[in-house]
């Protein structure tokens, strides 16, 4: 098998980009919900999301900057030191690739893209009613990545979930009903339906 070889530090960004994000598949996305001090709601989708550990319960996800200002949601989890996951599913997509585009800093993305917004029960950050499961999260570290924080990754606590009757058997997910989709490289997504099983 030939394979090309790249020095990472001898690529410019938007080439790192393009290869990991294509290699690095299927991510899951967390779609991350912040409320602003005066009230106002923020949503936005990271596929540099995951799952890390389950006790403690926690999660990251990681952005970088607009070209005048950070990312409003790491901004804002920073701030406030809360935000919600979301999941997506395949009946929210639509509305996630919305909330995925550039708005100024004071948009309510809920808004423009139809959405029902509901208030934590635990942490004061908005959830997504449409939206099969929803995880309230505390903000337990941001780390910045990079010469003067390129890049900051959000560690959060898990300490609240909702999930959705439909696709809830006791503690266990029904990944047929929850029809999550996954992110691939530029504007491409992905079906959770074609499974496999391996002992």
């Amino acid at each position: 098998m030939n394979k090309t070889s790249f020095r990472l530090d001898a690529l410019e960004s938007p080439d790192r980009y393009k290869l990991l994000s294509g290699l690095i598949v299927p991510r899951p996305i967390g779609w991350i919900g912040t409320r602003r001090s005066d009230g106002s709601n923020n949503l936005a989708p990271f596929s540099f999301f995951n799952l890390v550990s389950s006790s403690p319960p926690t999660v990251l996800f990681s952005g970088g900057r607009h070209p005048d200002r950070p990312k409003d949601t790491v901004a804002l989890a920073g701030e406030t030191g809360v935000f919600t996951v979301n999941i997506v599913s395949e009946e929210v997509a639509q509305a996630m690739a919305v909330t995925s585009e550039r708005y100024e800093a004071d948009v309510d993305e809920f808004a423009i893209a139809g959405l029902t917004a509901v208030p934590g029960t635990v942490v004061d950050a908005p959830m997504v009613e449409e939206s099969p499961a929803n995880l309230e999260c505390r903000v337990v570290e941001i780390v910045d990545l990079g010469d003067q924080g390129v890049s900051r990754l959000v560690i959060g606590e898990v300490i609240a979930l909702h999930v959705s009757d439909e696709v809830l058997d006791g503690t266990r997910i029904d990944n047929d009903g929850l029809r999550a989709v996954g992110r691939m490289a530029g504007n491409t997504y992905i079906h959770t339906r074609d499974r496999f099983a391996l002992p």
